[in-house]
């Protein structure tokens, strides 16, 4: 990786800032903005509607985009990608979308964003489908025999994130997957923080929905995919109809076109999904193998660093087994005061609370008041890590 060519590509950091909040929202580099620009000012016009140029440019830059996010991800077919907002439009489509029956189980676990959790709770209310919370260790680590053990014939959906947004560790997927297909079951994956700092390979892993977020990965705001598997499309209620979505219609009827068209309704975010587009080709030209060795040497520093320090409490697992991700408490600080002080001190930008993830705080960590966190991405560099050691130092000395 070059470095410092990366981070030129990011004007923002010239101001001093360190970055370590990437799980929440990454930054976005010149080339995936020009891109996006390019549009506006070359050939603004809406897609799929028009034969004059400008609307068939726009058309095809934006159908070059779902290639390129399919080709990211390494799925079958650029049919399989539906371009959402985010990761909670995606998982919210399937959530809605799927024909569900009383007594229908669902199986889920405790490391799960609100996004990928509460659906499900709302399944239940309305439908009356059952759901089953798979508990992982105190460092977030999930037992494949819990799945074998809480999957049966009458299970629907497993719905797993890849990565937990709050302590980084990597799930088993792909085993998993294998387990509810034995069942029948059908497999959601949260990819919103493993797409943009591995390589996700969603035939590899087995797969039937994934859904994840541009924003975390380089791209603008409001751009995202959902990832459904062929043939199991048709088994979805789109989340919405209109502009775009059909087929044909008469004064009582109407028939829905074919995926990925039946669940884009509506004129999209074209500038988003061609930044999208754009940022596949920026993230595939550093590699994600370099991004995810720059991470990993980055994120065992941090995590040794802070265990040397008294009255720091660090949450999660080894460094082998998690993203650059990592959550911690200083003594009885208010995590709210931490992240201030780091930002005050050290210019260090980090999040704090419940990331929203409840459960996690609650009968995972038991972390009441919630933690802070940083989070590590390609921009992101050992001297950084030095500084943000250095004041969270400072911090936890205060206390003596």
């Amino acid at each position: 990786m070059d470095e410092k060519k990366i981070r030129s590509d990011f004007p923002i950091l010239d101001s001093g800032i360190i970055y370590f909040d990437n799980a929440a929202s990454s930054l976005t580099p010149e080339p995936v903005l020009s891109k996006m620009l390019e549009f506006y000012r070359q050939y603004r016009a809406n897609i799929e509607r028009g034969v004059h140029r400008l609307s068939q440019k726009a058309s095809t830059e934006y159908e070059q985009a779902r290639v390129k996010v399919a080709t990211f991800i390494n799925a079958a077919h650029s049919a399989e990608v539906v371009m959402t907002k985010n990761t909670t439009e995606g998982i919210n489509l399937v959530a809605s979308g799927l024909d569900w029956k009383k007594g229908d189980r669902i199986v889920t676990t405790a490391i799960e964003h609100h996004s990928n959790f509460i659906v499900w709770l709302r399944a239940k209310k309305r439908f009356g489908a059952e759901v089953q919370v798979i508990k992982p260790s105190p460092q977030g680590l999930l037992d494949l025999n819990d799945f074998e053990k809480a999957l049966d014939d009458k299970t629907r959906l497993v719905a797993l994130t890849h990565v937990s947004n709050v302590l980084g560790t990597i799930t088993p997927v792909k085993e998993v997957a294998e387990i509810a297909h034995r069942h029948g079951a059908l497999v959601l994956v949260d990819g919103a923080q493993s797409v943009p700092h591995m390589a996700v390979d969603v035939r590899s892993l087995g797969c039937d929905f994934l859904a994840f977020s541009g924003h975390k990965m380089c791209a603008p705001t409001g751009s995202g995919a959902l990832y459904i598997r062929e043939g199991v499309a048709d088994q979805i209620e789109p989340l919405a109809i209109g502009g775009g979505t059909i087929q044909d219609v008469g004064l009582e009827y109407f028939t829905l076109t074919k995926s990925p068209e039946r669940f884009e309704a509506g004129t999209p975010p074209i500038a988003e999904v061609i930044g999208l587009g754009a940022a596949t080709d920026y993230l595939r030209q550093i590699g994600l193998a370099e991004i995810r060795a720059h991470e990993e040497r980055l994120v065992k520093q941090m995590y040794d660093g802070l265990l040397e320090i008294p009255k720091v409490t660090v949450y999660g697992p080894e460094p082998e087994r998690r993203t650059g991700v990592v959550a911690f408490n200083v003594g009885n600080l208010n995590p709210h005061d931490v992240a201030l002080a780091l930002d005050i001190s050290g210019n260090v930008m980090v999040r704090s609370g419940y990331h929203c993830s409840y459960p996690v705080m609650k009968e995972v960590i038991h972390a009441e008041a919630g933690t802070v966190r940083a989070s590590l991405y390609i921009y992101n560099t050992k001297e950084e890590v030095e500084t943000f050691l250095a004041t969270v130092r400072e911090i936890a000395t205060s206390l003596a």
